[in-house]
């Protein structure tokens, strides 16, 4: 699966003729954020609990000059001594109805944005199939009423940070290693030149209809070829009344890949903030959110939003133990002040496990619930 170069600047050079956007004010605004964690695990019974850690800093630089749109976002944890490329892309308004990014952009796959009101995300975040961010262009087109249309291709996932090629803001494919009963299977395998498409529909003033459809090479470099990954999505995201909010999502898919030996593979290895973990090749997932926001006017906080995320995650193997993630929980605004209140569950969850990483792929069919009380406070500027 191959796109040549060329057949990028060609189109890009057309494209070009035909613009007619309107050049918008020269600025530049720098930004960022710093966020705390409070939280105690449930599967940890020590004085360690609860902990309180520094979760993230980061910086932000938005703008235009001229034409051309710079957006880039750098973040650091200080508890993980990692520091990682969240974002970093090019924009460009080639007519008032088509826009272009070029460089490390959101994946168009799913609901637009974020699919879940919690901190923690949905269940599918963990797999690579939520706010994900790959590095290639990226296109979307709003021209068609009521349609909105998202195409894009990625060379390859994002750059690799400071912790190696699991170090890294969204889960993709890295290499990995396995022992299976008395084998070792080795993988040397990436992400390689994906596509992607979605199409979103407004079935009523506030509700967005939804379809994403991902096609994608998983290389192996021993091996020296691809094997094509796919994954498919139907979404809604819905808002009405005072604040109501619902999003849902039904994906499957289904990773592809070989190991060195040439063997297809049942479990890939998925990285990402400097730790990888193993996860089901194949799987279907389901998702839905519930969230209500109340405007208040309580000294400096001025909402509250209570929210209810769940994840269903079936795997296509029957001898593997399903994973469920539940999340109830609170979202503070206090100006630039954000605070998630969050009860986080669950059922053979890589991050909720006293043996992290385990869950996403064999699993434990007599897997208990575990729960992760969460406080997170970020300052936003």
């Amino acid at each position: 699966m191959k796109l040549k170069l060329s057949t990028l600047i060609v189109f890009t050079i057309a494209l070009a003729f035909t613009s007619v956007a309107q050049e918008k004010e020269n600025h530049f605004d720098i930004g960022g954020a710093v966020r705390f964690n409070i939280f105690d695990k449930s599967w940890v019974n020590d004085k360690t609990q609860p902990e309180f850690t520094w979760d993230t800093w980061r910086l932000n630089v938005d703008g235009s000059l001229g034409k051309i749109d710079l957006s880039f976002e750098y973040r650091f944890y200080p508890n993980s001594n990692i520091h990682f490329i969240h974002h970093g892309y090019f924009g460009y308004g080639w007519t008032d109805n088509l826009y272009m990014k070029l460089g490390v952009s959101q994946v168009p796959f799913g609901i637009k944005g974020i699919a879940s009101h919690s901190y923690f995300f949905q269940g599918q975040y963990y797999f690579g199939l939520e706010d994900d961010y790959d590095i290639g262009i990226n296109f979307n087109y709003t021209g068609i009423n009521k349609l909105e249309l998202d195409f894009a291709y990625f060379r390859e996932a994002e750059p690799q940070g400071s912790g190696g090629f699991a170090s890294r803001y969204s889960y993709d494919i890295v290499p990995g290693q396995r022992i299976d009963g008395t084998d070792t299977i080795t993988s040397t395998i990436k992400e390689l030149n994906q596509f992607n498409l979605r199409a979103v529909y407004d079935i009523l003033p506030s509700t967005k209809l939804g379809v994403s459809a991902q096609v994608g090479g998983i290389y192996n470099s021993v091996l020296d070829k691809s094997e094509a990954s796919t994954a498919f999505a139907v979404h809604i995201h819905s808002a009405w009344g005072k604040g109501w909010s619902f999003k849902a999502t039904a994906l499957t898919y289904d990773y592809a890949a070989r190991s060195d030996d040439n063997q297809k593979l049942d479990i890939v290895q998925m990285g990402a903030y400097g730790s990888g973990y193993n996860v089901a090749a194949k799987a279907n997932s389901y998702s839905a959110g519930i969230a209500k926001t109340f405007e208040v006017n309580w000294g400096p906080i001025n909402s509250i939003e209570a929210h209810v995320d769940y994840t269903y995650v079936d795997k296509h193997i029957s001898d593997y133990s399903d994973t469920q993630q539940l999340v109830p929980g609170l979202l503070v605004t206090a100006g630039p002040i954000f605070m998630y209140i969050d009860y986080a569950m669950g059922k053979n969850h890589p991050w909720f496990n006293e043996n992290f990483g385990e869950g996403l792929c064999v699993g434990d069919p007599d897997a208990e619930w575990m729960k992760r009380f969460n406080i997170n406070i970020g300052y936003y500027f």
